[in-house]
């Protein structure tokens, strides 16, 4: 058990590691939408490059959006709305006529035989007003055609066959004249406008349930293929109703696969494929970035924005297709550079970019776009902490995703017409979600992950930042050395390719320690007053190598990011205190050299084992007297030398070439810095 219980722990890391390459296979897969894939891949005006095709079932060729859209619309533009005819108003207005006829012509004189032609044509007037109807102007929902609903019946007609109640006078007249009653058209008016009465109402409900049952009648396919038709040839080139068969095919082909019967293959298939894209990722750490590969954390935080970046994709595919390029993807090399280095983030993205294959519509498109876009994002941004940089970059990359489209769009069509203007807008959005998102997630991601930016190293580096005031105030001494050093390191650092911010911000930190006791170490003494002469050697090597323990605490108090402690910790390694050391044996035999080393650890990268050779060649070289180029050479050579005797390189990264360059620039700047000069032959 006890046996067990060791080997857990000694391969916690390990074991983390594959959890996480478990549950990052799990979430990919769960976000996938749920349905097969088509096996053929396909785009309108290109060649078809495999066999003939034939129907392997019969289907129905579906429309589209737009030509569904696009029926729907004339329908809605075609509407015919119902009116009720109210019959029982005519009957009204009929029965109540001879008695108002009868009033208004009793003062003309009219006889017998008069009277009965007048009140028979009132009569036919009152039929031809009611033929179809009389409608109030309120009532009037619409133009064109109608149906009037009379007996319960419907009688299609228009808007011109039926009369309005506000023209009924006009309407009269008129009549009045053609039946040759001039004479009479002012009583006639003044009857009808008393009498008649509007009898057709709009029917709003029947209206609506017959608009709603002609919208339900919208067919969604046109027509149908049938099982072992050829529907296109090898070489054939996909056109607009080739490219509609194929995408019927398509979309039948995924909804009759994925189903209770093929759902568990489905999943297999899927989460192999996904798993051999993270064992590459994996790989990859493991074998280039095995400083990486080893910390958790990191490993985590790659992961960690991939699984981010599948989750937005799949969201976006899920809601709108059209929208995929909304996802600023381009955003995970910019983070992973910044953090890391530009090979690393680029082989993330392309891995990611494999993975999103899976799901986004136009996968060759899709894949081609963000993959040069990616290429794009690593080549040009760099400095991340100037803002004009960040600017150029993402419009470089914009410009990328617009020039990519156009030539698709041209490929696929043979003419820059007809151009999706709102694809632009998306490159466009693109562009500014990058930019307004990139400078927030790298400060959250340093808060949340302990990693370090340009943004912040460059924050750090202000000398008059609150730490290195405080240096400069209590051990300005240490502080003129820490500047000389970081000079010394970054230059080094930009010799060989490392990263020289992070080495400049290290060595202005590296001896924060010495604060506490700034007159122990000999640039913060100003008298000839040595306070180690009162001390025991073994007391005052004790202060010298607890400089290095009280500036951990220093740093973790003031919150600096763990790398940055690291520079701290390591500067030292484990050298010996010698100065002390030999004293102690003058002083008595048998010392033991561990009392007069440095806790370590060891440099384990190229930045601590450059800071660790600048730091030892700056502060010995205040110890020349007459400096000469042959000096200075041995100098230098002695002091790192004596380094890699001492076996303090083993864990850090850094060749002998490496060295050697480093070696080369530690020379050159205090030859500078001793203001040298070619000796002239007298």
């Amino acid at each position: 058990m006890g046996q067990s219980l060791d080997n857990l722990y000694k391969n916690q890391s390990n074991i983390y590691k594959y959890l996480l390459y478990l549950v990052s296979i799990f979430f990919i897969v769960f976000f996938f939408p749920k349905g097969g894939k088509f096996k053929y891949e396909f785009q309108k005006g290109k060649p078809w490059q495999y066999e003939n095709l034939y129907a392997p079932f019969d289907f129905s060729i579906k429309k589209n959006t737009e030509e569904i859209e696009e029926e729907r619309l004339a329908i809605i533009d075609s509407r015919i709305d119902y009116y009720t005819f109210d019959r029982q108003v005519v009957e009204k207005v009929k029965s109540i006529y001879e008695s108002e006829f009868r009033s208004l012509f009793s003062e003309l004189r009219l006889n017998e035989s008069q009277r009965q032609v007048l009140k028979s044509v009132g009569m036919d007037i009152l039929d031809e007003l009611y033929k179809n109807g009389v409608l109030d102007r309120d009532e009037i929902k619409g133009e064109g055609n109608l149906f009037i609903v009379k007996d319960r019946e419907a009688i299609r007609t228009t808007f011109d066959n039926i009369y309005q109640y506000k023209n009924v006078d006009e309407v009269v007249s008129r009549m009045v004249q053609e039946k040759g009653l001039k004479e009479y058209q002012s009583q006639f008016v003044k009857l009808f406008s008393s009498l008649v009465e509007p009898n057709l109402t709009y029917d709003e409900n029947l209206s609506q349930k017959f608009h709603e049952e002609e919208l339900s009648k919208i067919s969604h396919t046109r027509g149908n293929v049938d099982e072992g038709k050829l529907i296109i040839a090898k070489g054939e080139v996909v056109e607009a109703d080739n490219f509609k068969v194929l995408n019927s095919l398509k979309g039948e082909y995924e909804s009759e696969l994925w189903n209770s019967k093929n759902y568990y293959f489905i999943l297999f298939g899927y989460t192999i494929l996904v798993a051999l894209v993270l064992i590459m990722l994996f790989l990859f750490l493991k074998k280039y970035r095995n400083e990486i590969f080893r910390n958790n954390t990191k490993v985590t935080f790659i992961f960690f924005n991939i699984l981010l970046m599948v989750f937005i994709t799949t969201l976006v595919v899920k809601y709108k297709e059209s929208y995929v390029f909304l996802v600023p993807l381009c955003i995970l090399p910019i983070i992973l550079k910044t953090f890391f280095d530009a090979r690393l983030g680029l082989f993330a993205h392309v891995l990611t970019v494999l993975i999103l294959g899976f799901v986004v519509p136009n996968s060759f498109e899709y894949i081609f776009l963000q993959t040069i876009a990616g290429i794009v994002t690593i080549l040009t941004v760099s400095e991340m902490h100037k803002r004009t940089n960040l600017f150029i970059s993402v419009g470089q990359i914009t410009l990328i995703y617009i020039l990519g489209y156009l030539a698709f769009h041209i490929i696929h069509e043979g003419t820059l017409d007809n151009i999706e203007w709102l694809t632009m807008v998306v490159f466009l959005l693109n562009g500014v979600i990058t930019l307004a998102f990139a400078q927030p997630l790298i400060y959250i991601y340093e808060k949340l992950f302990g990693l370090v930016s340009d943004v912040s190293l460059l924050e750090l580096s202000d000398t008059n930042s609150r730490l290195l005031k405080e240096l400069s105030n209590k051990a300005p001494g240490t502080f003129h050395h820490s500047l000389q050093v970081a000079n010394l390191a970054e230059a080094a650092a930009n010799e060989i390719g490392a990263n020289a911010m992070m080495v400049r911000v290290g060595a202005l930190y590296h001896d924060i320690g010495k604060m506490n006791n700034p007159t122990y170490f000999t640039e913060n003494q100003i008298t000839n007053v040595n306070p180690h002469n009162e001390l025991e050697p073994l007391n005052s090597a004790k202060i010298i190598i607890n400089h290095v323990i009280e500036g951990i605490e220093i740093a973790r108090k003031n919150n600096l990011p763990d790398r940055i402690i690291d520079f701290i910790r390591t500067h030292h390694g484990t050298n010996v205190v010698y100065y002390f050391f030999k004293k102690q044996q003058e002083k008595e035999e048998g010392v033991n050299i561990v009392d007069f080393s440095y806790p370590g650890p060891i440099p384990f990268s190229k930045e601590t084992a450059i800071l660790m050779m600048a730091d030892s060649v700056e502060a010995a070289s205040k110890s020349l007297k007459n400096p000469t180029y042959q000096i200075i050479n041995e100098f230098v050579d002695k002091i790192i030398g004596g380094q890699m005797q001492a076996n303090q390189f083993l864990n850090a990264n850094i060749t002998f070439k490496e060295i050697e360059q480093v070696k080369k620039v530690l020379k050159q700047k205090l030859t500078n810095i001793y203001h040298l000069r070619v000796e002239y032959p007298e």
